[in-house]
């Protein structure tokens, strides 16, 4: 069972972690086209993601799943126990 953290939001992050588990570098625009969101709004959400390990930002415009976000998935990773690299 997947656990997370409060500063998700459900169940758009947990959407973008299974699009980006298909383990192909996508960009927010592919993102958002897949999930009937904004281009912005999955921006906003990849820029968190990538700042908790989840996602990682593989060049400009281009995401991944990071290990985190695999483990997150397999319910392996409480992302509550995550801390943001930024500030």
């Amino acid at each position: 069972m997947r656990q997370p953290g409060e500063w998700m939001q459900l169940p758009t992050d947990e959407r973008i972690l299974e699009i980006l588990n298909s383990g192909l570098l996508l960009s927010p625009q592919v993102i958002a086209k897949n999930i009937d969101k904004s281009r912005v709004h999955v921006n906003r959400r990849l820029s968190v993601l990538v700042d908790y390990g989840l996602v990682t930002r593989v060049e400009r415009g281009y995401y991944e799943i990071a290990g985190p976000g695999v483990q997150y998935l397999e319910g392996e990773l409480d992302a509550d126990d995550l801390e943001p690299d930024s500030e």
